[in-house]
């Protein structure tokens, strides 16, 4: 069975950090897109980073470009997100997701797996 599992959330305060995780089991192999993606109350969900886990290319919504880091471990089959210089608009529900072919975009319409999501709280 396919699943993803998101850690690592929590609450901190602006300017601080927080690592996510997101464990990826029942794939043959690691999925060669994945993103995560952030929804908070009253807004739609918007792609926040995405990555080919083949080569690694990686993008990044304008929002947290310059603060966000995806990565991944395909060893372990486990997606990253290192959230820095968090702020109070960054709140939200985090969630990881994968897809396994077409063009590897930030639409969240175009994933097909998804966790349950981890939820990120940035006090002022």
């Amino acid at each position: 069975q396919v699943q993803l599992v998101e850690s690592g959330g929590g609450s901190v305060q602006a300017g601080g950090s927080l690592k996510l995780s997101c464990a990826a089991s029942g794939f043959t192999y690691m999925p060669y897109c994945m993103g995560w993606f952030r929804q908070a109350p009253g807004k739609e969900r918007e792609g926040v980073a995405r990555i080919l886990t083949g080569r690694g290319n990686t993008y990044y919504a304008d929002s947290v470009k310059g603060r966000f880091t995806i990565s991944r471990d395909n060893a372990k089959r486990t997606l990253y997100l290192q959230m820095n210089s968090l702020k109070p608009e960054d709140t939200a529900m985090y969630s990881c997701a994968a897809r396994n072919g077409g063009y590897c975009s930030m639409g969240p319409r175009e994933y097909g797996y998804w966790g349950q999501g981890t939820q990120v709280t940035v006090s002022s």
